[in-house]
C-alpha cells in the first residue's frame, strides 16, 4: 500500500502494460516504414501530423507607450556621433552613462531619451531590443534597467577594494604613473571607503625618500596626500627634463654616426691655407718636419688638438708636426703653411732641386768674378740668414693656445 491509499500493481499487471506499450512501438515503426517506401496514403497521414514551424518575424514593433510616442521630437534635434553602438560585450552601465551624459549636453528629456536609445544598440543589443513587448517602455528607467539586468553577464569583472593591496608602485614607475594606474582601478569600485584608499595608495609606495616622508608627515586624508604628491610629481618631471637635456647631444650622434676620418662640425672655426701657390719639396714634408725639429729650429704646440672628440679620433693617421693622432702631416695646414713660409725665406732650400742648381750656379759665376786673394776683410760681421717665426698650434679643423717663437741664424 502506498500513502495515498492506492493499491500496488501485481508483476503480472506489469508485465501486461510493458507487453501493450512495446506493441504501440512496434506499430508506429511500421507505419514510419510504410512512409519511407512511397505509400501515398500514409505519405498523407504523416503529412497531416507534420507540425508548421511559426516564422520569424522581420519588422520592428514599437516597444514604447503612448507617451513616450507622443512627445515631438525637437527641432532641429542631431545624435550625438561620438557614442559607439552597444553590441553586447563591455559593461552596460557604462553605455547608459555615456550616452545620457551626450544627450543631457542637448537637453534631451526623457521621452527622446528613449527613442534615441535604439540608434546606439547593434548585433545582440539591437536583438534584444525587438524582442521588447509592443507599448511596454514607457521611461527611460523601465528600458536602462531593462537593458542593464539583460546585458549584466556581459559586464567587466569588477575589483573589490581588497584588490587595491596588490597594486604596487614599480621599482623605475614614476609616482605619476602610479597614481593614474591607482586612480583607475578604483573608479570600477563601488562605495569605496576614503580611509582604505588611502592606506592601499599609501602601502604601495616604492621605498625612497617620498615613502619616508608620507610616513613622517602622515596625511589623514586624500587630498592631503595629493597635496604632497604633486609637490614630488613636480620634482620628479624636473629631474626628467634634466636628465632628457644631457642626454640629448648623446642621441643626435648616435642618429648621425660620424665616420672616423670626417670632421667635426661643432669646432668653432676652421683655417684655411694662407698662400695661393705652395712650393714642391723634393722630400716628404714628414721628413722635413722632423729634421727641422730635431734641429730645435721650431717646436710643435703643446695642447694642439686637444679639442678633438678622442671617440673619433683615426689612429692610423699622424702628424709629425702636433705629434698627435687624428690627421697627416699633408692634411695639416699649419705644417703647410710653416713649411712654405720657411722655403721662401731660404731656409729649406736643400729641399728645392732648383734652388740647389741656381745657388751652385750663382756661386760659380761669383767665384770667377772675384779675384783669388788671400787676404779675409777684418772686422767683418757673420750675416744674419733670417729670422724664423713659427706659429704653433692647431691643424686644418682649428685650434687655440698658439705659440710664437723667433729664432735667428
Amino acid at each position: 500500500m502506498t500513502d495515498n491509499g492506492a493499491s500496488t500493481p501485481s508483476q503480472a499487471e506489469i508485465m501486461a502494460m510493458i507487453a501493450s506499450l512495446q506493441a504501440e512501438v512496434r506499430k508506429i515503426a511500421e507505419q514510419s516504414s510504410k512512409v519511407s517506401n512511397g505509400n501515398p496514403l500514409h505519405a498523407r497521414e504523416a503529412e497531416s501530423l507534420e507540425v508548421t514551424p511559426p516564422k520569424e518575424k522581420l519588422t520592428l514593433d514599437n516597444p514604447f507607450s503612448e507617451e513616450v510616442m507622443s512627445v515631438k521630437m525637437p527641432e532641429n534635434f542631431v545624435l550625438p556621433t561620438g557614442l559607439k553602438p552597444y553590441e553586447g560585450f563591455g559593461d552596460p552601465r557604462v553605455h547608459v552613462k555615456k550616452f545620457q551624459s551626450m544627450m543631457f549636453f542637448n537637453g534631451a528629456s526623457d521621452p527622446v531619451l528613449c527613442r534615441s536609445f535604439p540608434t546606439y544598440l547593434d548585433g545582440a543589443a539591437l536583438l534584444w531590443f525587438s524582442k521588447i513587448p509592443v507599448g511596454s517602455i514607457s521611461s527611460f528607467e523601465d528600458l536602462a534597467r531593462s537593458f542593464i539586468d539583460y546585458f549584466a553577464a556581459s559586464r567587466i569583472y569588477v575589483h573589490g577594494s581588497d584588490y587595491l593591496s596588490t597594486i604596487k608602485q614599480g621599482q623605475h614607475e614614476s609616482l605619476k604613473d602610479y597614481m593614474t594606474r591607482f586612480a583607475k582601478a578604483t573608479v570600477e569600485i563601488p562605495d569605496l571607503d576614503p580611509k582604505v584608499h588611502l592606506h592601499a595608495l599609501k602601502s604601495g609606495l616604492r621605498p625612497g625618500k617620498f615613502q619616508e616622508t608620507i610616513a613622517v608627515t602622515k596625511p589623514k586624508t586624500l587630498e592631503e596626500f595629493r597635496e604632497r604628491a604633486a609637490g614630488q610629481m613636480e620634482i620628479e618631471e624636473l629631474r626628467k627634463a634634466r636628465r632628457v637635456e644631457r642626454l640629448q647631444p648623446r642621441k643626435e650622434d648616435e642618429k648621425h654616426p660620424r665616420l672616423p676620418n670626417q670632421k667635426d662640425s661643432r669646432r668653432p672655426f676652421k683655417l684655411t691655407p694662407k698662400y695661393d701657390a705652395y712650393t714642391q719639396f723634393n722630400t716628404k714634408k714628414e721628413d722635413i718636419i722632423k729634421e727641422i725639429l730635431n734641429a730645435k729650429i721650431i717646436k710643435p704646440p703643446s695642447r694642439a688638438g686637444s679639442y678633438q672628440d678622442q671617440r673619433y679620433v683615426d689612429k692610423t693617421k699622424h702628424c709629425a708636426f702636433h705629434q698627435k693622432f687624428g690627421h697627416t702631416t699633408d692634411e695639416c695646414v699649419i705644417a703647410k703653411d710653416l713649411l712654405e713660409r720657411l722655403a721662401r725665406q731660404g731656409h729649406l732650400d736643400k729641399y728645392i732641386s732648383g734652388r740647389i742648381k741656381q745657388a751652385q750656379t750663382n756661386a760659380d759665376h761669383q767665384s770667377d768674378r772675384e779675384p783669388h786673394t788671400t787676404e779675409r776683410p777684418k772686422h767683418q760681421p757673420t750675416p744674419t740668414r733670417g729670422i724664423i717665426n713659427c706659429i704653433s698650434g692647431g691643424y686644418a679643423g682649428g685650434g687655440s693656445n698658439s705659440s710664437v717663437r723667433k729664432r735667428s741664424y
